[in-house]
């Protein structure tokens, strides 16, 4: 037997016979791309993989918006339960950490079994945690279906899904469609804020938890019929290349040991707990404070519901334009000094805020200059990460540095709730979060003075 060409098999017996093969499998690699379910053909040719992108693209809005629910959630259900709002908060702090923490390990489960699989999994267990959370009673059923499940099935639907989504459909324009799918997270969870604001008042909670629950259930058969496992599931290459998509050999070390080993790896170097105590504070003032307790703290000055969640659709609009402008900043500059900017001047409105007086003109400043600065960090902070642990270990250690985006969002979740509930006002949530926004900015500029981490975890 004789190997001939790329795809071609030669068998020279009695004769000869020649079989053409999409793929030539390796006896220990996970081939879960070629029996993926109905993968035949597809328009398009390979601008098909900007239909996979908008697929991933709307459902990276649902899952976004489903995590920014609870902040429209708070007071139907303090009104209909009575519940504190530091009790509420702290499902939204479990919900939100989750999101942040699924990240590397569910890249690892994406591996395994296949991104179909895994999306398709998380957003069934999104919407059927949503849906059980209709006949919630007791504020442990809170904490089980809009904490603990919906926080581990988003975690699947993420930044970590949108990067797997490019590395495998992208050879051109991977930051461009990267830049789009990162700005969906942030902005999903912004936009569905008046619209769910407006079922609360006209319906109260319980239609909004049903919304979502659709939401994600209807997402399942477009994955399914819409999402190919990976380009040569369609036999077509990613788009921009010039070569045929065949899976990669396995490495042969478990991914969740991977990521694992890299975190300690990592851990020993002063650059990634920069990057990730920065990072925390991003989570921090944005969606744990900001997106999660803006709409209570503007209900504490007599503004409506529906009112307070358009300046969270403000903030998404220009969200869009923000992250665009940073990646193109980040590219020119240097990463550490945009990091000391956004990060100083998030301090600083954080506590402009409380004495704005929550005028209209006011709220829509603070709306479009937050907006704009709401996930500028990214692009900076993922240059830096990249300069620090090399391209084959940044993906991974940069999945752990967005988990501590989450812990900080998490965290702010639960203090604002707290602080809220022991004082009677926002005032001291609001201001210490702007002074941690003025360390993160200090801390900014220490970022690569130390050389040690690419010394470390040089490629190999």
């Amino acid at each position: 037997m004789s190997w001939s060409g790329r795809n071609g098999l030669t068998m020279l017996l009695t004769g000869t016979y020649v079989a053409r093969l999409q793929y030539v499998p390796v006896s220990n690699m996970s081939q879960p791309s070629i029996s993926s379910g109905p993968m035949s053909s597809r328009p398009f040719g390979q601008k098909y993989a900007f239909v996979v992108v908008a697929v991933i693209f709307v459902a990276l809005l649902t899952a976004a918006g489903l995590r920014a629910t609870p902040g429209v959630l708070i007071l139907p259900l303090q009104q209909s339960f009575g519940w504190s709002i530091d009790t509420i908060s702290v499902a939204a702090a479990v919900g939100i950490f989750l999101y942040g923490l699924a990240g590397p390990f569910a890249a690892a489960v994406m591996n395994q079994f296949g991104i179909r699989r895994t999306v398709m999994g998380a957003l069934v267990l999104m919407s059927a945690a949503t849906a059980a959370s209709y006949f919630m009673t007791k504020p442990w059923h809170l904490f089980l279906t809009w904490g603990l499940l919906t926080g581990i099935g988003s975690g699947a639907v993420a930044n970590v899904l949108g990067a797997v989504i490019v590395n495998r459909w992208f050879v051109k324009n991977r930051g461009t469609v990267m830049g789009l799918l990162t700005a969906a997270t942030a902005t999903g969870t912004l936009i569905f804020m008046p619209g769910l604001s407006m079922v609360v008042e006209r319906g109260g909670w319980q239609p909004v938890v049903l919304i979502i629950a659709v939401c994600c259930a209807a997402l399942v058969p477009v994955i399914y019929f819409l999402v190919p496992e990976r380009p040569g599931s369609i036999g077509q290459r990613a788009y921009g290349s010039d070569v045929d998509d065949v899976p990669p050999p396995a490495t042969g070390q478990n991914p969740f040991v991977a990521a694992i080993s890299h975190l300690i790896e990592a851990a020993k170097t002063r650059t990634f707990w920069y990057l990730f105590a920065t990072f925390f504070v991003c989570g921090f003032t944005t969606n744990g404070l900001v997106g999660t307790h803006l709409i209570a703290f503007c209900g504490d000055y007599g503004i409506a519901q529906v009112q307070a969640a358009s300046l969270l659709a403000l903030m998404g609009i220009f969200d869009l334009i923000g992250t665009t402008l940073s990646g193109w900043l980040t590219d020119r500059f240097d990463p550490r000094k945009l990091l000391f900017v956004y990060y100083g001047l998030r301090g600083l409105s954080l506590i402009y805020l409380p004495y704005s007086g929550f005028s209209l003109w006011s709220l829509t400043i603070f709306a479009v200059f937050y907006g704009l600065d709401w996930i500028a960090t990214v692009p900076p902070t993922m240059r830096l990460a990249n300069d620090a642990f090399g391209d084959r270990k940044a993906p991974v250690i940069f999945g752990w540095i967005v988990a501590g985006h989450q812990l900080g969002a998490a965290s702010a979740a639960f203090f604002a709730g707290a602080m809220r509930t022991a004082q009677g006002d926002y005032l001291g949530a609001f201001v210490i979060a702007g002074l941690t926004g003025l360390v993160a900015a200090v801390l900014s500029l220490m970022i690569g003075r130390n050389r040690d981490a690419t010394a470390r975890l040089a490629p190999a």
